[in-house]
């Protein structure tokens, strides 16, 4: 049931006011907490970006002397000038945990979870504005954690952004084991107990604090993406806190949950009875829902924004839910196609290779449903249009390579190369990536109440665009031939030689990449100060949060909130005075005589310009 409007006014019709710190630090309001969420999220994108530019160099120009970088990388270089392997495989961890935790789960559900759920479903603010906060800031006490691993003198983390026993087990196995590994373990259960508490918050908000007529058939395709993600994140992240908390066991209190018949340096340990494996059931319990959880958001996102640039209703409402709540539940059942090489079972393996196929089919409504939306649309390409339809572009070229990665017998011969690397940073990363920024674009006049530059804004998109194909297009191939990854030299190997061009082009194209992100940045901080002021409803939206003073306070509205009649993708609709009708505009101000009757409507049929006909039928 939709929440009562008026016991949720009680008290909160006016601007709640406060000093520094409890207006921008330990605010309770649910878009200063999300703006704090995108500024801390955008920071680790900057931070990760560059640690994948750093192993690229090594990559892409294999004997260069890569001294230059010694004020930065420090001990971490060799006498030659090259990366050290050892933090060569810190570089690879940290990024991928970076970029996958900090900036595409706590940066982009984080910062559009918290803004728009409140917003648009009509509610003051979460259900706990207190857990609301404290979800921030175990996130930023996470981070603190991670950034510190970096300065450390044996290094940080080193065992993969998986962290897989028995390297992660076992301190002495390498520097990156010790010190590093368990910052690292802290961290990510701090950073689990942020998803939780900001996953319960989400959830009980969407339920409980829907305004007056807010039914669920009438939610906004961004609110429904946020809902089961968080359900997913509640469902699967207590997984991965065990999944760590065993590890802890096993490095610090000599039990052997994954350990089992080690020999370092000719000396047997006395763990026995313990498996890896285990291991590896557990993460990829949490990792492949994680692959929605940072990816639903963003589609949910593209959702509304393919919608309001297209001014058309979205095609398919009822399927894109549908498709949506059978992703959030297949992605529960698919988890050990990640595990195809382990010796599993092979009957075990046809199985997940069926529902791994079968989670292509919610995937490609989602995609049909984006086309036909787009199509014959009275298009805008605003930068948030724009990245929108990039990330449909990834979502779709990813997506393909991902069948040949979930069918068991291809994968033995495709895993742990740069096919795969290719596969999920085009489906999961560029596409959530893209997501993130084309949200950004969108709502950032509702966050600062100006409007960013969207000459820049298109010349960010479309060298991000092209950098993102050219980084990604190339290793497919090469990972087809059998390139590995991870590995942190190849010249050793006289039959990768002929990929050295390829390489070259890989990481030219990334360094330009993230050389991009800098003009959004410069656009994002000067918009934020010195941007055109917007209006309230620059893009003739539908949606409550529009409805919204242009800065709107600790409360949303000042006073009560609207009560919702509509659906949220009113465009267009055939006799309407604007192509756009706000949800909180009852039928009464559409009245039956501002459209054109049935008849009329045969009538007018094909001719050219009915709408201008239909006008001046009314006047």
């Amino acid at each position: 049931m939709a929440h009562d409007t008026h016991t949720h006014d009680e008290g909160h019709g006016h601007e709640h006011h406060g000093n520094f710190w409890t207006t921008y630090i330990f605010s309770e309001d649910h878009k200063v907490i999300a703006k704090q969420f995108l500024i801390t999220g955008m920071a680790w994108a900057l931070l990760g970006g560059i640690l994948s530019v750093i192993f690229r160099l090594q990559l892409g120009f294999p004997d260069a002397n890569l001294s230059w970088l010694k004020p930065i990388l420090g001990g971490w270089l060799t006498a030659e000038g090259k990366i050290d392997p050892e933090f060569y495989l810190a570089l690879v961890t940290m990024h991928g945990t970076i970029m996958v935790f900090f900036v595409l789960t706590a940066g982009l559900s984080g910062t559009f979870s918290n803004f728009l759920i409140p917003l648009q479903v009509g509610a003051r603010d979460m259900a706990s504005g207190f857990m609301n906060m404290l979800s921030y800031w175990f996130f930023f006490i996470s981070s603190c954690f991670m950034f510190t691993s970096l300065f450390i003198s044996t290094g940080p983390a080193a065992g993969g952004w998986v962290i897989y026993p028995p390297l992660s087990a076992l301190p002495q196995a390498i520097s990156g084991s010790g010190l590093g590994m368990t910052l690292w373990l802290i961290s990510m259960a701090l950073f689990i107990v942020s998803s939780l508490l900001g996953s319960i918050n989400y959830i009980t908000t969407v339920i409980n604090l829907r305004t007056v007529g807010m039914s669920f058939s009438k939610l906004p395709l961004t609110i429904w993406a946020f809902f089961l993600t968080a359900i997913i994140g509640i469902l699967s992240f207590p997984v991965l806190f065990a999944a760590a908390l065993l590890l802890i066991f096993d490095r610090s209190f000599g039990t052997s949950f994954y350990l089992s018949d080690i020999y370092i340096g000719g000396e047997a340990l006395p763990n026995q009875g313990g498996s890896p494996i285990l291991f590896q059931h557990l993460f990829w319990f949490l990792g492949h829902p994680e692959v929605y959880i940072v990816l639903l958001p963003a589609l949910g996102i593209t959702s509304e924004i393919i919608a309001t640039n297209s001014r058309k209703p979205i095609f398919g409402y009822k399927a894109m839910v549908g498709s949506i709540l059978f992703i959030a539940i297949l992605s529960f059942v698919v988890w050990a196609h990640h595990m195809f090489v382990t010796g599993m079972n092979p009957f075990l393996g046809s199985i997940f290779t069926l529902l791994t196929l079968i989670i292509a089919v919610p995937s490609a409504v989602k995609i049909f449903n984006y086309v036909t939306t787009i199509w014959r649309g009275n298009l805008r390409f605003t930068p948030g249009m724009l990245f929108s339809l990039g990330l449909v572009s990834f979502f779709l070229t990813g997506g393909i390579t991902g069948i040949f990665l979930g069918n068991s017998a291809v994968d033995i011969q495709l895993h742990d190369t740069y096919f795969v690397v290719a596969h999920f940073h085009l489906v999961m990363g560029s596409a959530s990536f893209f997501g993130m920024l084309a949200g950004i674009y969108h709502w950032f006049p509702k966050m600062f109440g100006r409007m960013m530059n969207e000459k820049l804004g298109s010349i960010h998109f479309w060298i991000t665009f092209i950098g993102v194909y050219m980084v990604f297009f190339p290793m497919h191939y090469i990972g087809i031939a059998g390139f590995p990854r991870r590995y942190y030299t190849w010249t050793n190997f006289e039959t990768f030689s002929g990929f050295a061009d390829l390489n070259f082009v890989v990481s030219v194209a990334a360094i330009v990449t993230l050389g991009a992100q800098f003009i959004f940045l410069f656009n994002f901080f000067y918009s934020m100060f010195r941007g055109r002021i917007a209006s309230a409803n620059p893009w003739q939206s539908n949606t409550l949060e529009w409805t919204t003073p242009r800065n709107p306070g600790h409360g949303n509205w000042p006073g009560e909130i609207p009560t919702v009649y509509r659906w949220p993708y009113d465009y267009s609709k055939p006799g309407a005075k604007e192509d756009f009708i706000p949800q909180n505009i009852p039928f009464s101000e559409t009245p039956e005589s501002n459209l054109p009757h049935e008849n009329e409507l045969i009538k007018l049929e094909g001719v050219e310009g009915n709408a201008i006909v239909v006008e001046e039928k009314k006047h």
